[in-house]
């Protein structure tokens, strides 16, 4: 998966700037959702990956399927991705795009996991804590785990909080059993 990413990197980055520079980039992460969306569709995965047809068949087959959202830039995007056997690569081009995208407007995406569920004030108070704790505006995702017991376990990219008393408690063993 690291090795996907590192490929995937510099095409992520130079969409990203390109998008950026011109003032589109809801735009290019829209039509990248579609374009990565479609390429995991197994029958034309197969199609992308059959080397029969050439480079350029195989990105207008693409821009062809996600008429509706692909770009002429997309178009040529999706050359050049064809051309350097680079198509498979969507889906983590889309997710760095998106990296790239939270990071520019200064965003986060935030998960919290609670054993019960949240009222809209304690949402909102997390939130704000959040937002001013990181710098950035937070889009917060809730989920409920009862198995935590009690308290909440935050995710945030490869940033993990948890203030669980499940999360407690096995520190307390491994603390109790060293």
């Amino acid at each position: 998966m690291a090795e996907l990413k590192t490929v995937a990197r510099p095409y992520a980055k130079a969409v990203f700037e390109v998008a950026r520079e011109q003032g589109q980039v809801s735009e290019w992460a829209n039509m990248l959702n579609v374009l990565a969306t479609v390429t995991l569709e197994p029958k034309l995965k197969v199609a992308l990956e059959n080397p029969a047809f050439s480079a350029e068949e195989k990105a207008n087959a693409l821009a062809e399927v996600c008429v509706e959202t692909t770009t002429e830039q997309g178009k040529a995007f999706l050359l050049t991705l064809a051309v350097n056997k680079r198509l498979s690569l969507l889906p983590a081009i889309y997710d760095l795009f998106l990296q790239f995208k939270l990071n520019f407007e200064k965003a986060v995406d935030v998960t919290f996991t609670s054993a019960f569920e949240l009222s809209e004030e304690q949402t909102q108070v997390l939130a704000a804590s959040l937002a001013k704790k990181l710098d950035r505006t937070v889009n917060l995702a809730s989920e409920t785990d009862a198995s935590l017991i009690g308290g909440v376990v935050i995710r945030t990219g490869d940033l993990i909080i948890d203030g669980s008393v499940r999360g407690k408690l096995a520190k307390l063993s491994e603390a109790i059993n060293s």
